[in-house]
C-alpha cells in the first residue's frame, strides 16, 4: 500500500517549534523491532523537510540520544511497542503518556535505555515541548537477520501517513521527494537499507536459522 499525500503547504510561521526531531529507534537486525528505524529511512526517502527538522536513526543508543530529546522543541518517535493488541496494529501516544507507554511492556534493552533518557531529560528541564510516539504491535521479533514482516510493512505505510500528518501540524513542511537520498546523507548505514538488508540475508539453508546442521542429520 502507498501512501498518497496532498500537496501540501509549509505552516512553519504559525507556531514556534524552533527544532523537530523525528526519532526511530529499534533494532534492524531483529525482524519487526525495526519498525521505528525503517519509518525513519522511508520519511527521508520520501520527503523532503524543512530546515529545522531532523531525521535520527536512534538504533539502540540510549543514553546517547540525551542530547537530541533536549535540543527539540517538539519530538516524534516511532518504534516498535508491545501494546498487547493483534499484529500490525498502531496507536499514537502523545505528551506525557509517551513515557509511560515506552516502559510498560518492555519487549528489549533498547526501551528501558530510551525510557530512561526521557527521564532524564525531565530532570534536566530540557525536555520537548510537543511529543508524540507512534507505535506498532510486532509480529515477529524473534529472528535475527530478518526483516519487517509483511504486516508490520503494511502498518509502516499508514504509520508514515501519520506521521506527516504531524510533522505538518508541527511546521515541518514535509513535500514529497523527487528523487531518493543516496550516499553518505542517508539516515541508515547503506548496507542495512531495507532493499539491500533482504536481498543480502542468505537462505534459510545456507545459514541453518534452526541449528547447527552438523548436529542435526
Amino acid at each position: 500500500m502507498t501512501v498518497s499525500t496532498p500537496e501540501m503547504t509549509c505552516n512553519a510561521s504559525r507556531n514556534s517549534l524552533q527544532n523537530i526531531v523525528v526519532l526511530g529507534i529499534g533494532n534492524v537486525l531483529w525482524a519487526d523491532e525495526g519498525f521505528g528505524v525503517r519509518c525513519v529511512e522511508a520519511l527521508q526517502q520520501r520527503y523532503d523537510f524543512a530546515e529545522h527538522v531532523q531525521l535520527v536513526d536512534g538504533g539502540t543508543q540510549g543514553m546517547a540520544l540525551l542530547s537530541y530529546v533536549q535540543e527539540a522543541d517538539a519530538l516524534l518517535i516511532l518504534d516498535a511497542i508491545d501494546y498487547g493488541l493483534p499484529p500490525g496494529t498502531l496507536k499514537e501516544v502523545r505528551g506525557s503518556e509517551v513515557p509511560c507507554f515506552l516502559g510498560a511492556k518492555k519487549m528489549s534493552l533498547h526501551q528501558t535505555g530510551f525510557q530512561e533518557v526521557l527521564m532524564v531529560a525531565q530532570l534536566t528541564g530540557k525536555f520537548p515541548a510537543q511529543i508524540a510516539l507512534i507505535g506498532c504491535q510486532p509480529e515477529e521479533l524473534e529472528d535475527y537477520g530478518g526483516s519487517l514482516r509483511a504486516g508490520t510493512k503494511q502498518a509502516l505505510e499508514v504509520a508514515l501517513g501519520m506521521a506527516v500528518a504531524q510533522l505538518q501540524n508541527w511546521g515541518a513542511c514535509p513535500m514529497p521527494r523527487s528523487q531518493a537520498v543516496v550516499g553518505e546523507n542517508v539516515v541508515t548505514v547503506p548496507n542495512l537499507g531495507l532493499a539491500e538488508y533482504e536481498m543480502g540475508r542468505p537462505s534459510a539453508e545456507q545459514a541453518c536459522r534452526i541449528g547447527d546442521h552438523r548436529f542435526m542429520d
